[in-house]
């Protein structure tokens, strides 16, 4: 019968817009609700307000917690204790950079990067993963084999043809370089289990330290060949070049996903990552035919063993780009697309509920936890703006009977409070974005202190028209059954 449900037609639909649905459920939810409970849909908005609150402690405490550990081991070599582990001999590092029309420079700066690494042996393999519909990939690929070869243990140039059965994007160019990664291995004899990739965005600047930090997390680990290893990329290399408005959104990007570092039990890595390639043969390497793939590889893996599947946290820093395109107009259409695409990772919420159903070796429990993360994160996306800004006033005004009672009165007041306490985190993110810019020598005037400040009041309208727009509008086509096509986002 499980079966059945997930590969029926009509499951399979209702599954992939089960949280499309609630989401325009829940922001509609004061408007339809409103004349008959007002009491309900003010206690709602109160216990989102709340819910809201709570996050933001959440997120003080755990990025706190993770620059602490930056402090302690984001400059760390490791190099002594690799030295001292005789496995790390037989280790490769692959590193695979999926590119489409990236600029050469853009890629040469990323490249650049991966050369001043300290790792002690010369055994890092550099696949640049370039898709054979771009015209200028091979002459590309050949400037930068003759320009590094002698930095790298082997340079593998692949150029992806995408299938029919395929969508364009990173998870099918991987996937494709991925497998050649796995015949040069073979021929090369070596172990999957001792072969970590770690996929590379074109505009991803690994630290110095960071080959020798995952050598020595993934040798000390005891259930390495089941685990993913991530290090957050904050969007701070361009930081200077954005235009004002844009810079709040890689400021609040950077805080999450160092907030997101130090939360063990729930962290999942995104952008750029390590794993074993033993692992990725286990789980076929990506599926081809989804966009966001960092996820979506994480739930492979999860849906295959289980609970033994975990990110592990390394406590150094990437350093990436923020999405700009040369001036404010084309900056708000890429960056409003590479959020659309981003959301596009609610389709993971229908795959783990087919998988839900076909994975009886796996404990229901765990994956209850695993789809509620889930859904917590894609639900209160396109969600969250309607609710905290403006549901507070609706049912005064739709119902003005309830606004004599006294929930009613002191609704917009509690909602308003609330919302107040939570801004007042403002004052720790901005200590930690400074302190963490410094990291990655991205320096801040004095007199840039001010603007720094004042970007934050912009927040509740970056948040509609870069966050929760573009994600209700990815879940709207869902609905509707349009897909979306991976748009390159433009890192000038």
């Amino acid at each position: 019968m499980f079966h059945f449900i997930s590969k029926s037609p009509f499951f399979d639909a209702l599954f992939e817009k089960i949280i499309p649905i609630t989401s325009w459920v829940l922001i509609t939810f004061p408007l339809w609700m409103s004349p008959f409970h007002p009491a309900l849909v003010a206690y709602f908005i109160i216990a989102f307000d709340l819910y809201f609150f709570y996050s933001c402690l959440r997120t003080v405490y755990y990025s706190t917690i993770s620059y602490s550990y930056i402090r302690k081991y984001g400059t760390k070599s490791f190099v002594p204790e690799i030295k001292l582990i005789s496995q790390s001999q037989d280790l490769h590092h692959v590193v695979i950079i999926p590119n489409y029309k990236e600029p050469l420079t853009k890629l040469e700066t990323t490249i650049n990067a991966i050369t001043q690494t300290i790792y002690p042996n010369k055994k890092i393999t550099l696949v640049l993963a370039f898709e054979d519909r771009e015209k200028q990939a091979r002459e590309k690929a050949q400037k930068i084999e003759e320009k590094y070869r002698s930095f790298f243990e082997h340079i593998l140039i692949s150029y992806h043809v995408l299938m029919p059965q395929e969508v364009a994007g990173k998870a099918s160019n991987q996937t494709h370089a991925a497998h050649m990664v796995e015949e040069f291995g073979i021929k090369n004899n070596w172990s999957p289990e001792s072969t970590l990739i770690t996929i590379c965005d074109a505009d991803s600047q690994l630290p110095s330290n960071f080959f020798a930090y995952l050598s020595h997390a993934y040798l000390t680990d005891t259930d390495h060949k089941y685990h993913f290893y991530w290090a957050p990329v904050l969007l701070y290399s361009n930081f200077w070049q954005l235009p004002f408005f844009f810079r709040i959104q890689a400021t609040l990007s950077s805080i999450l996903r160092l907030a997101f570092l130090s939360q063990r039990n729930k962290l999942i890595q995104i952008s750029t990552y390590s794993t074993s390639l033993w692992l990725l043969k286990e789980i076929h390497y990506w599926d081809v035919d989804v966009i966001p793939e960092d996820w979506h590889i994480y739930y492979q893996a999860f849906f295959s063993f289980g609970e033994k599947v975990k990110t592990i946290p390394l406590f150094t820093l990437v350093s990436g780009d923020a999405v700009f395109s040369g001036n404010v107009v084309k900056t708000f259409v890429s960056r409003y697309e590479q959020e659309k695409r981003w959301a596009w990772g609610v389709t993971d919420i229908g795959y783990s509920l087919r998988k839900f159903f076909i994975t009886p070796h796996i404990p229901w429990f765990p994956k209850v936890k695993k789809l509620l993360y889930l859904v917590e994160n894609h639900l209160f996306w396109p969600t969250s703006f309607f609710i905290l800004t403006i549901s507070a006033s609706i049912p005064p005004i739709i119902n003005p009977l309830f606004k004599r009672t006294v929930l009613g009165f002191i609704l917009p007041q509690l909602s308003g409070l609330i919302l107040t306490l939570s801004t007042s985190m403002v004052l720790v993110y901005i200590y930690l974005d400074i302190k963490l810019r410094q990291r990655i020598n991205i320096k801040t005037s004095w007199t840039s202190l001010p603007l720094i400040l004042v970007q934050w009041y912009f927040l509740p309208l970056i948040s509609f028209f870069l966050s929760s727009l573009p994600a209700l509008e990815s879940h709207t086509r869902m609905i509707m059954g349009k897909k979306i096509e991976y748009k390159v986002t433009e890192k000038v």
